[in-house]
């Protein structure tokens, strides 16, 4: 597996799937948002940037994740950038429910944006979600300066914010964008995601002692999930979950991970460990040839289950995210850390 550059690793904060159908307001076209209101559109973005509108804004163009958040909620963008297509042609799933088909791609990898193609769209509007200060993710800094010109954009915070604040800030934005937040599926998914909370919180008070580490890797390192900068796993902290998580950052890394050479992958142990589940992350069949990471206890007990490190922030994905969770820890025994 090639490298996967160190600043991807860095900037993702947290964040990739069965049920309820996506979101959305069959009355509106394909690929746009709804349709506008009269009168001026204004909104602004956690970077403390004022964005104002004759109209509401249609042509929405948007980060893959951010754009599979919208979509849950109701709003169909007309383009997308960042994982959104695999090798096969198949859907990646940091884009959710997008149908893949009807939107046009700005860039599919880290440092590729097309932004000839986005001003080809004529967009009224870019979203995307922000890891580091003011960083519009996946946005390339030398394209910044183009895009701004070519129409306003908003950023949505991700790091240092909770899990269920980033979604419902995600649900008011789409409201803005003139999504029915009361359309059935909307509701219905917010039931499903409050249900997964529940029965993942009688979990976690049923199993106190089984402990849980996340992390993802590089051929040359493992990356240990540091819990106060990650919303998911925060978020099931809260909920009462034992997780594994080291006192502090490597601080060269701009926080989010403890970075460990392979030769000291077994400072942290535990009972499950769930692994980044991203295409472009080291495979579990990859580190087997490690012989640290083979000789932890959670990997000879066969308790590696996915984590979906760039799930969007909608009451879908992370409900589908908590099932699973759930689904994987019961079968899980607690025993397994001597």
């Amino acid at each position: 597996m090639a490298s996967v550059p160190r600043r991807t690793f860095v900037a993702l904060g947290a964040a990739a799937l069965l049920g309820v159908s996506a979101c959305g307001t069959a009355a509106q076209p394909t690929g746009q948002a709804p349709a506008q209101s009269q009168g001026p559109w204004t909104w602004t973005d956690d970077r403390g940037k004022n964005i104002s509108s004759p109209q509401r804004p249609r042509r929405v163009v948007a980060q893959s994740a951010a754009a599979a958040a919208l979509w849950d909620f109701g709003v169909r963008p007309i383009g997308v950038f960042g994982p959104h297509k695999l090798k096969n042609g198949g859907r990646d799933p940091e884009v959710g429910e997008v149908d893949i088909s009807k939107v046009e791609s700005i860039g599919n990898v880290w440092g590729e944006f097309n932004v000839e193609k986005y001003a080809s769209l004529q967009p009224d509007l870019l979203v995307a979600g922000m890891y580091m200060k003011d960083t519009l993710w996946y946005v390339p800094e030398q394209s910044v300066e183009a895009v701004d010109q070519i129409a306003p954009t908003v950023g949505v915070q991700l790091s240092g914010k909770g899990l269920v604040e980033i979604i419902d800030r995600y649900g008011r934005l789409a409201g803005a964008l003139g999504a029915d937040l009361d359309a059935a599926p909307v509701v219905e998914a917010r039931k499903r995601f409050e249900a997964a909370s529940g029965a993942l919180k009688t979990l976690a008070a049923e199993r106190p002692d089984l402990k849980v580490m996340i992390v993802t890797a590089t051929p040359d390192s493992l990356y240990v999930a540091y819990l106060p900068d990650h919303p998911d796993i925060k978020y099931w902290s809260e909920l009462g979950l034992n997780i594994v998580s080291p006192e502090k950052p490597t601080e060269s890394e701009g926080g989010f991970w403890e970075v460990l050479s392979w030769e000291n992958a077994d400072k942290y142990q535990a009972d499950v460990i769930l692994v980044d589940a991203r295409s472009q992350s080291m495979k579990i069949d990859e580190m087997a040839g490690k012989p640290t990471w083979a000789k932890l206890p959670a990997v000879k007990a066969g308790q590696l289950y996915p984590w979906h490190a760039a799930e969007r922030y909608s009451y879908l994905g992370y409900a589908k995210v908590l099932e699973e969770l759930k689904a994987d820890l019961e079968k899980a025994r607690d025993d397994v850390v001597k």
